[in-house]
């Protein structure tokens, strides 16, 4: 054992926390959120560096190394699609594989598992999907339709004139398509009044972003001391739900990564006609999977567009294992204690930055985030480490192991217990070794 080994174990394994910094490292079963084993450890923390070292190889040696050649990363980042999204717990593949095991009627799965996530989320109904982006275009195709077979069978170029999409200009980004890939045009406004008058006979639909609360731009959140206020002129998802009632137009609120921050039926209990959610992010099912969720009618009407139908949403397949996986995935999320989630995040957070807060040159701030956990902020005195925030960032994905990482804040949601001692291990190597006199 080198010094720097010893001393990470001295720090992190001595100091009480051994049994919940291992829980996860010893196999693809055991999972942050409902890790219960035991390591252990002597004195030393001879266990842990066990664990740890074959947690390091397994980086080096595994599916995607040996087949493809393909180095995965640690996911010091948040859950998402560039990333992989989230990994799957052990009973939703295991339900995954069994489910692969029998044949069944797609059209009856797909409304029994619609009937058993809407229980689940106190909806009058909802479609499983192939992702949030997914539900959006079926969302929007089904405001644009409703159940009529002709105007079904137009999509995606509807000819009525009752075919625009209402977004206030903070809510837009560039996932907005999804609404022009079902038929919309799309109208912006910006002022309350200009939504006012933007308001319509031929508004098919209101699209509002929850992401909208947390910052001014959409992206992973960020710390609270950096987050720009919008001002109130900008219009919050409830408020446009009350907006969408009086004038009899459908609300589509997207909460595609809002999960836990956001309950899953508060939009629901909110008035909102339907609701988006991505269910390979904190859900943790099937990255190919998404929820559409909200009124039965327009639920009818985007099941009539979705596979195995042969309409405009033909191409957007759920396999009968995805489906299975996420109903799963649903109800194990619903069950979690989501209090102690957020504080296993937050534990890690602290100790990342307390580990490293020692290299001279380097701050590691344990900071909140403007949706209510913790991240470790980055900064370092460019006159010892004169590297930008791109170099680090591109220095720590090609390094060994690779680190995904934004260039600014370490996040710890996606990573299993004991997987930030690897993490602040890294760091460690790249500001006291990798970047001294560069």
């Amino acid at each position: 054992m080198n010094h720097q080994d010893h001393e990470l174990s001295r720090r992190r394994f001595l100091g009480g926390t051994a049994a919940a910094s291992l829980a996860g490292l010893t196999g693809t079963a055991c999972q942050a959120e409902s890790d219960t084993s035991i390591v252990a450890l002597d004195a030393q923390g001879t266990a842990a560096l066990g664990s740890i070292a074959n947690s390091e190889a397994s980086l080096r040696d595994n599916i995607y190394t040996r087949l493809l050649g393909v180095r995965p990363h640690l996911g010091a980042h948040e859950h998402i699609t560039t990333l992989g999204g989230s990994r799957m717990p052990a009973e939703v593949l295991s339900a995954m594989a069994e489910a692969n095991d029998y044949f069944v009627d797609m059209h009856e799965l797909t409304a029994a598992a619609g009937s058993r996530v809407a229980q689940l989320m106190d909806a009058e109904d909802a479609l499983v999907t192939c992702g949030a982006f997914s539900a959006m275009i079926l969302g929007a195709a089904a405001c644009l339709t409703g159940t009529d077979p002709d105007k079904i069978r137009d999509l995606p170029h509807p000819t009525w004139p009752q075919r625009e999409c209402l977004i206030q200009t903070e809510h837009r980004f560039s996932y907005d398509r999804a609404y022009r890939a079902a038929g919309m045009r799309i109208v912006e406004a910006s002022t309350r009044e200009d939504v006012a008058a933007k308001i319509n006979e031929n508004t098919a639909m209101i699209a509002v972003l929850v992401a909208v609360e947390k910052q001014k731009e959409f992206g992973p959140p960020l710390p609270r001391k950096r987050a720009t206020d919008h001002g109130d002129h900008v219009i919050m998802p409830e408020e446009f739900i009350e907006i969408g009632k009086r004038a009899g137009v459908p609300v589509l609120v997207d909460m595609a990564s809002d999960l836990p921050r956001v309950s899953l039926s508060h939009f629901i209990s909110a008035g909102a006609d339907l609701v988006t959610i991505s269910g390979g992010k904190g859900i943790r099912g099937p990255q190919s999977t998404g929820i559409l969720a909200g009124r039965s009618d327009l639920i009818e009407a985007a099941r009539l567009h979705a596979s195995p139908n042969g309409n405009l949403g033909r191409g957007m397949k759920v396999g009968k294992e995805e489906i299975i996986g996420l109903v799963v995935a649903l109800e194990r999320f619903v069950a979690l204690d989501h209090q102690a989630l957020v504080e296993g995040w937050n534990a890690k957070a602290r100790w990342i930055a307390d580990e490293i807060q020692d290299i001279d040159g380097l701050n590691a701030e344990y900071a909140l985030n403007t949706v209510g956990y913790a991240d470790v902020e980055l900064a370092w005195d460019e006159d010892v480490f004169p590297v930008t925030a791109d170099e680090v960032r591109k220095r720590l994905r090609d390094g060994e192991p690779r680190l995904a990482y934004d260039g600014v804040t370490v996040r710890t949601r996606c990573l299993r217990d004991g997987e930030e001692v690897l993490v602040a291990k890294r760091l460690r190597q790249l500001f006291e070794e990798e970047l001294r006199g560069v």
